[in-house]
């Protein structure tokens, strides 16, 4: 269990983290988790699956998650230590539920990585097409992932500024689609003139949560943060209202300027290119490679985290708990973290990992939704503590809109998350004495 004052120094044997990420930082690293390459895909996905009304989906699925996202902020405003999803389970239910919770979403993690790098490849291979292959790709791949790791070594601040750096710079792209694209949009061909086709809707529930997701990881490096019992929930609700509203726009945008937008393999880039010129299209191209770098970055300094709080707790290799004396970050566990997803990236082993995402993101959002109403009773009473109106009316829609997406996920994908489980479960029977180590005081 975690005590009322969490980790006190007491306890410390060594190195500690130390709290140097403020509030605004926090909202940069939850926009840059969840703005990602997909923003730039989703036009053209969503109408293949639902037309017209994917603009309404867009708006109906940011209010969705929306329920998810509160949730998570109330379970944040609880903690001040690293883990998110992990901590807020095992707090719940105990030792085991936690770490299998912790063990899918550091698997997500590694798997996250790996594809966004070998993405970036893909990417850049639009302006410059020997990045597809060779010793280019590997260098497209390899070259930034290993810069953001040694940034997120030296230190949680350097790498929480880039992090907004990359916000700011992903963000500009498609605030730039936005405002010159609306003078293009043909508002009539925006009407939904007939129902999408029943059968998409669980592919188009699943498209829409991943366009949405990341959100959960911004709690996991709270032990880095300065005040994240309050700062937390103002990132994730601040963010929830900022995505949904650009990504209601976007999907605007490109149905009522790019006809066939269905068949676009670069919508947003397509159609800049239709309104604006050739130009207006290697903006957004680049703007895909920034939020792909952007989103590499983030989960290079939130996921060790999960495995960090894991090491600490006894589980796994002592190592991934040390804290760097002179950074005061769990280098170790960053590390660990880059050699698993440039292997997994450059052997393109990671689309067998990928297919864990799905369940991995429900276990998550299933675990602290369900846990919320515990956590509630036991450390309402803490500073800074939200409460969310309507007693368990929140929760409960919440953990419904976990339902769908678990019945829109393929047999695949069940059975992947299911060996993932099993896998963990015996992990879980190796389990160590925990590390005494602690997080500086705010």
């Amino acid at each position: 269990m975690i005590s009322e004052t969490s980790a006190p120094a007491v306890m410390q044997t060594g190195p500690s983290l130390v709290r140097a990420v403020s509030r605004w930082q926090i909202v940069g690293l939850a926009v840059n988790d969840v703005i990602g390459s997909g923003v730039y895909l989703l036009p053209a996905a969503a109408a293949a699956l639902l037309g017209y009304a994917s603009i309404w989906a867009v708006i109906g699925a940011g209010f969705a998650v929306a329920l998810l996202v509160l949730c998570f902020a109330e379970a944040s405003s609880y903690f001040d230590q690293p883990g998110g999803a992990y901590l807020y389970t095992r707090e719940a239910f105990g030792d085991f539920v936690g770490f299998e919770v912790g063990w899918m979403t550091w698997l997500a993690r590694v798997a996250s990585v790996a594809s966004l790098s070998a993405g970036l490849s893909l990417a850049t291979s639009y302006l410059w097409p020997p990045a597809a292959e060779g010793w280019q790709r590997v260098a497209v791949i390899s070259i930034p992932l290993l810069i953001l790791t040694w940034i997120n070594v030296v230190g949680v601040k350097p790498g929480a500024r880039v992090a907004v750096t990359f916000s700011v710079a992903k963000s500009l792209p498609l605030v730039f689609f936005v405002l010159t694209g609306l003078f293009f949009v043909d508002w009539s061909s925006l009407a939904v003139t007939q129902a999408p086709p029943s059968g998409n809707f669980g592919e188009a529930a699943l498209l829409l949560l991943f366009a949405y997701a990341g959100f959960e990881n911004t709690p996991a490096a709270a032990g880095e943060y300065k005040n994240p019992r309050r700062d937390v929930p103002f990132a994730l609700l601040t963010m929830i209202l900022g995505v949904t509203l650009l990504y209601s726009l976007v999907q605007i945008v490109a149905l009522g300027t790019l006809p066939d937008v269905a068949e676009s393999a670069t919508p947003l880039a397509e159609s800049a290119t239709l309104s604006l010129g050739a130009w207006a299209g290697v903006v957004m191209a680049v703007g895909g490679m920034i939020s792909i770098a952007g989103n590499v970055g983030n989960t290079t300094l939130v996921g060790p985290r999960y495995v960090y709080a894991l090491a600490r707790d006894g589980f796994g290799p002592r190592a991934l708990s040390r804290i760097q004396p002179t950074f005061r970050t769990p280098a170790t566990a960053i590390i660990t973290q880059t050699t698993l997803a440039l292997i997994l990236a450059l052997s393109g082993s990671f689309v067998a990992l990928a297919m864990l995402s799905i369940i991995a993101r429900l276990a998550t959002y299933i675990g602290t939704v369900a846990a919320l109403p515990i956590l509630r009773k036991r450390f309402a009473h803490r500073e800074n503590a939200v409460r969310l109106p309507g007693g368990l009316l929140i929760p409960g829609a919440a953990f419904i809109v976990c339902l769908i997406f678990i019945a829109s996920a393929t047999l695949n994908n069940l059975i992947a998350g299911a060996t993932a489980l099993l896998v963990g479960s015996i992990l879980y029977k190796l389990r160590r004495a925990p590390s005494l180590e602690g997080t500086e005081p705010a």
